[in-house]
């Protein structure tokens, strides 16, 4: 079913409730069609969306939707090369002109392409991955029954609306009935006025212990905390269940959508019609979920075999049904040394519960006789001697680190993940923000 029309519905049947609060202002559900409906769009193809202000952003793409168009959610910054990689027929740039006459009733076409979303990794050209309306949608009632989500929440989505996760977040609470809370970046200094009313955040796993920090202080109604983008460190979930925060966290990509979901804290399991397959070491999956591809025949890392089997290249343990799935991290990322292969989640892991850490990222440097050497860029205060002695004890010689850096504030992408590729390109050219840790 197009968002659009649920949106239709819950004006209908609750004209008063508040959809969304930006921070431009607010608007009630019924706000919310008026404006959705009194949109035109002039072409059906893809549209790009560059708005800043992230009320009028959903408004945009709830009006793209209610016109059958494909909307692609991009910075301003960012137009130029997404129009050089994929064939943009459309650019909103400034709000929508209101038509004289309302929008006909959304109709339904489950095949329609009904979201794109940028995917570079961290540097490099924009690939736009496509998805038909249901695998878009489909999955929505399942991440409701999961999460817990419904009618009555007050959902705070404390990220850029371009990032799909938290795009997929806004959208999904929209079409559940809720109240999203849509400030369109990270704001921690609106976070207690932010979460004295939400009941439900959905965010990366790095951004929670700020959030479970503020609610330890100050209280609120929060009750659940829906987790992507990254592996949630199990501090998170302890610090979680002392706040008496419930934590959904889940694995999939962009190009795949959801995979596996923890919704107890006893591992990764399938995600409802997901199944999974580790072969060589890599996390295939099959599901009505699936991106149909990159738009303009972009490649990239998605991978699709004869019986509609996906995967992205991300690593894992070997898996058997009803097992739990345990990720070991991206393939694309594994560093070559001395004849090992490294995967640097499998150091991260290690290193990132160290006392002062509060962020790091692993790469790989150039070396004449090993090809490369693990080398980790740590943000935060640690103790080098404290991070070597992690690393003695939880890393095998060749996964332990040989070269350490500091920095003030890892470089992220979109979702807030560090930028791996941008932490190594900085380092290689001698950034005078990365210094070696003594």
């Amino acid at each position: 079913m197009p968002v659009a029309a649920q949106v239709l519905r819950h004006a209908t049947e609750r004209p008063h409730q508040l959809a969304l609060c930006g921070p431009g202002g607010s608007l009630t559900y019924a706000q919310l069609w008026e404006r959705v409906s009194t949109r035109r769009l002039g072409d059906k193809g893809l549209v790009a969306i560059s708005l800043a202000d992230p009320v009028e952003q959903l408004v945009t793409v709830l009006a793209a939707d209610l016109a059958g168009a494909t909307p692609l959610l991009c910075e301003a910054d960012q137009f130029a090369r997404v129009t050089a990689a994929v064939p943009v027929s459309m650019h909103v740039e400034s709000a929508l002109p209101e038509a004289p006459d309302p929008a006909p009733s959304p109709s339904e076409g489950p095949d329609d392409l009904a979201w794109a979303c940028l995917t570079s990794g961290s540097t490099g050209r924009p690939r736009a991955v496509v998805r038909t309306r249901h695998s878009w949608t489909g999955s929505f009632p399942h991440l409701s029954e999961l999460a817990g989500i419904g009618p009555d929440d007050v959902v705070l989505v404390p990220g850029p609306l371009v990032s799909s996760l938290y795009g997929f977040a806004a959208v999904h609470a929209l079409a559940a009935g809720a109240t999203a809370i849509v400030p369109g970046r990270w704001s921690p200094g609106t976070l207690t006025v932010q979460l004295r009313r939400a009941s439900v955040v959905h965010l990366v796993p790095h951004r929670l212990p700020a959030v479970l920090a503020v609610v330890e202080e100050v209280g609120g109604p929060l009750r659940t905390a829906v987790v992507g983008g990254a592996a949630l460190p199990e501090r998170s979930r302890a610090m979680a269940a002392k706040a008496g925060v419930r934590v959904v966290s889940y694995y999939g990509a962009t190009e795949m959508s959801f995979v596996a979901v923890d919704a107890d804290g006893s591992g990764l399991r399938p995600f409802p019609q997901v199944e999974i397959e580790v072969r060589r070491g890599e996390v295939w999956a099959r599901s009505p979920w699936m991106a149909q591809g990159y738009l303009a025949g972009a490649a990239g890392p998605l991978t699709t075999d004869a019986e509609g089997w996906t995967s992205v290249g991300d690593l894992a343990e070997p898996y058997r049904p009803g097992e739990v799935l345990r990720l070991r991290g991206r393939g694309d990322g594994a560093i070559q040394t001395g004849g090992a292969t490294v995967v640097p989640e499998d150091v991260e892991a290690v290193l990132r519960d160290v006392r002062g850490v509060t962020d790091l990222v692993v790469i790989g440097s150039p070396h004449p006789q090993l090809g490369s050497v693990v080398t980790a860029v740590v943000e935060g205060s640690p103790s080098r001697s404290a991070l070597e002695t992690a690393a003695r004890e939880g890393l095998d010689p060749a996964q332990r680190p040989r070269r350490w850096y500091a920095m003030g504030a890892l470089p992220r992408t979109p979702t807030g993940k560090p930028a791996r590729a941008l932490v190594a390109a900085r380092l290689a050219d001698d950034d005078p923000a990365i210094s070696r840790l003594v």
